[in-house]
């Protein structure tokens, strides 16, 4: 792919590639510390609605007072870039309209904010790179359709769980496997009633959001993630919420097979996760039954098959994120983005909801995530767990049971709302 030549000669060319980042969390600020030690990029702005994560990051960068300016308008940005100075903005939007910036990079991890920054970075050409899978499980359809039709690039980054296992996956198909089997490891055990409350204590001693602990609690981040492979490679979900079960590396390629052959599965082709010591790993189990791959194999791997194991022991989350950033400028290309809608993440009740509450959004104290295929989840009009926060419950529902349409009424004010309706429209009109 020649990206880091073409880095290279972007400097040579006394231009860089000039990113913004919308979020400044843990995430984004990593993020920004990354990119700014790649040889042919630099983080140009920071969005986020506390002003002062962005300062502090370019401060920790080794940028004075003077080489930031903090600003409210498109006008403003443009003025201080001319004067080579780094932006901070409270407004995610504006980034997506600042000429300079040639991609961003969305890392809120709020579907709503995320969808809105992503439709508004197509609309400007501008490529949108994607931490914020969230959003993309809700409305990556429609706006990866978007943005081949604007010319342009949304793309989910490289270095979480989905970009892993889909290169996992390519690699795989590439050699002739057919893959039985993407995964990942989760690192907590899974508690399906955490709360802001049940997490905060250790989110403060890890310097973590507690509503971002809750959702890696209680499921609903791996329910995400392997929804997301799900919607790039066709591979489905054994059974509601997967699987999940305690297995370690050696006992990988006997269980997450069919039951035919001695594993869990009811089919061929799935996603799932492993609560054994897995992660931050993840894996794709293999099959082949051609004698002369099972002779190579044997002799590489000492493995008799017909059943393997391709495991990478790591994902590096935003660390790898600028290889995204470098496909999308440089080449135009994606890295992992919804194919089809295979498979939906919806809200499952933590507790019993009555009528008339308005419920939280993710990792709050109302619902987690669960994993369906789509179809299943269409049948029975399940909400996305995009569109949940802030709906209205209308009838009352038991702790445990998926709350659908007949349940709760989304917010029809919010953008990913509005996209999520179109992207449901356009997808009946296709089928």
């Amino acid at each position: 792919m020649e990206l880091v030549s073409k880095l290279r000669r972007r400097v040579s060319e006394g231009r860089p590639v000039k990113v913004g980042i919308m979020g400044c969390g843990q995430m984004g600020s990593g993020l920004a510390h990354t990119i700014e030690t790649v040889y042919g990029m630099n983080i140009q702005a920071i969005a986020d609605i506390y002003p002062d994560r962005g300062i502090e990051t370019f401060g920790e960068m080794g940028l004075g007072k003077d080489d930031i300016c903090v600003v409210e308008t498109v006008a403003e940005a443009e003025d201080a870039i001319a004067q080579n100075k780094r932006i901070v903005t409270p407004d995610s939007m504006l980034l997506t309209e600042v000429e300079q910036i040639e991609a961003n990079v969305e890392a809120t991890g709020v579907p709503d904010v995320g969808a809105r920054a992503a439709y508004n970075s197509i609309m400007n050409r501008k490529p949108i790179i994607m931490l914020n899978v969230e959003t993309d499980i809700t409305v990556g359809w429609y706006l990866n359709k978007l943005a081949r039709q604007s010319g342009t690039v949304y793309t989910v980054a490289s270095g979480d769980e989905p970009g892993v296992c889909k290169m996992l996956y390519e690699q795989a198909t590439l050699m002739g496997f057919e893959v039985i089997t993407l995964g990942k490891g989760k690192n907590n055990p899974l508690n399906l009633e955490a709360t802001l409350e049940s997490c905060r204590e250790e989110a403060e001693v890890k310097n973590m959001n507690p509503k971002m602990l809750a959702a890696f609690q209680d499921g609903t981040k791996t329910m995400v993630e392997m929804a997301a492979v799900s919607n790039a490679t066709g591979l489905l979900p054994d059974v509601p919420g997967m699987h999940g079960p305690k297995v370690e590396v050696e006992k990988l390629t006997s269980v997450f097979i069919p039951k035919e052959d001695g594993g869990i599965f009811s089919r061929r082709g799935c996603v799932d996760y492993s609560t054994g010591k897995i992660a931050p790993g993840v894996f794709a189990i293999v099959y082949s039954d051609n004698p002369r791959i099972k002779k190579e194999m044997k002799f590489i791997t000492k493995n008799d098959g017909p059943y393997y194991l391709h495991f990478r022991p790591y994902h590096l989350c935003d660390l790898e994120t600028p290889q995204s950033v470098a496909e999308a400028v440089l080449l135009n290309e994606v890295t992992v983005t919804v194919e089809n809608m295979n498979s939906e993440v919806v809200c499952r009740a933590k507790r019993d909801l009555k009528a008339g509450e308005i419920v939280g959004g993710i990792g709050g104290n109302d619902w987690h995530g669960h994993l369906m295929t789509y179809s299943d989840a269409s049948a029975i009009e399940a909400v996305p767990i995009g569109i949940g926060e802030k709906g209205k419950m209308i009838r009352d529902i038991r702790k445990g049971e998926v709350i659908t349409r007949q349940h709760m009424q989304p917010d029809e004010s919010s953008f990913v709302y509005r996209l999520r309706q179109l992207q449901d429209s356009l997808m009946k009109q296709e089928a």
